[in-house]
């Protein structure tokens, strides 16, 4: 693990710029910012060695707020941007923001390419389901029957999942949170950082003006114990208010089923244990939609490979010793050329 440890401790308030935060009152994204400031705190950052890298919409504001060094890109293109930034100086410490808009609609291609990739930044998506900044269209993982300006007699398009995305992409590194969970999301982000490629962390966060309460039914006070769970690797899926209810897989099928302990000679010996390793466990933990099922919190997937930049590099470091310098007008005129007349 190399991670740039600042010279002296930094508190979570260190982290943060000058600069007026100007989200709307309530909105997720302070809870967010406020995570991301403690886990670079508690893991020592460097705010000299830190990048943040965003594109266009509310959450890509986040460079503004954070006392690092920034980049407010272009629509959906931070992912490139990033890469290229990591590429130049492997030593930096890169976190990618955007929203679901930015990063699943015009930026699609650019999430799944840093991703498959493996290029060791942290990729946040905050996901709210809508278009905040440009004032409520519908976005790629709202929901079918979504009204919006854009879509006034509801959405007919059906919803990316943003983590089985990522899963599609061959990320190595997937993982999910509610904005305000303070007890799971800091930590799920200082992971995210020790792991050594791509990481992705959806981040669902409710827009209190133009989607507010979207996730109610899993993230209300009320709701979360029943409507959450949170994938430990080698602990048994459980949940619920006293952990009475767990996943198993259905008998002879390859799918998940919600059982409850006590009921039909259920035991905790029948709940399925995570496997962050698995990529086809994943795959169905990703997918899991209320009301069946409860949706899946933490580390959902995680295999580490080698990262992009270092293999690139080492490609570099590899061709050098067996190609002797020369000069671009060497290199211009090698192999077959051309004469235009």
């Amino acid at each position: 693990m190399n991670i740039q440890t600042s010279p002296k401790k930094l508190k979570p308030n260190d982290y943060a710029s000058d600069q007026e935060i100007r989200w709307c009152p309530g909105c997720g994204d302070y809870a967010i910012v406020k995570s991301v400031q403690r886990a670079l705190s508690e893991l020592g950052a460097n705010p000299e060695k830190t990048v943040f890298v965003s594109g266009i919409g509310c959450a890509a504001r986040f460079p503004y707020y954070m006392a690092t060094y920034g980049f407010h890109t272009i629509h959906g293109r931070s992912p490139a941007v990033a890469t290229g930034v990591k590429l130049a100086n492997p030593e930096l410490d890169v976190w990618v923001i955007g929203g679901d808009g930015d990063m699943l609609s015009i930026g699609g291609n650019h999430t799944l390419h840093i991703l498959r990739r493996n290029v060791d930044v942290q990729v946040l998506l905050f996901n709210n389901e809508i278009y905040g900044l440009t004032k409520g269209q519908f976005s790629p993982t709202s929901k079918i029957g979504t009204r919006s300006p854009s879509t006034p007699s509801g959405s007919i398009d059906s919803p990316i999942s943003a983590c089985s995305f990522a899963l599609g992409c061959n990320a190595r590194f997937v993982a999910r949170s509610v904005d305000t969970n303070q007890k799971l999301l800091p930590g799920l982000l200082k992971q995210a950082k020790e792991h050594k490629g791509a990481s992705f962390v959806e981040i669902m966060q409710n827009c209190i003006v133009y989607n507010d309460g979207v996730f109610s039914s899993f993230t209300d006070k009320a709701n979360a114990l029943d409507g959450q769970i949170v994938c430990e690797h080698e602990e048994p899926l459980l949940f619920g208010k006293e952990n009475e209810k767990g996943l198993r897989m259905k008998p002879g099928k390859l799918e998940l089923e919600v059982v409850t302990i006590g009921k039909n000679n259920i035991t905790e010996k029948d709940i399925l244990r995570h496997d962050e390793t698995s990529r086809p466990l994943a795959s169905i933990l990703a997918a899991l939609q209320p009301p069946n099922f409860p949706v899946a919190m933490g580390i959902i997937f995680r295999d580490p490979a080698p990262s992009y930049e270092r293999s690139v590099h080492e490609q570099i470091a590899e061709v050098t010793k067996t190609s002797p310098p020369g000069s671009l007008n060497e290199l211009l005129h090698k192999g077959r050329t051309w004469t235009v007349v």
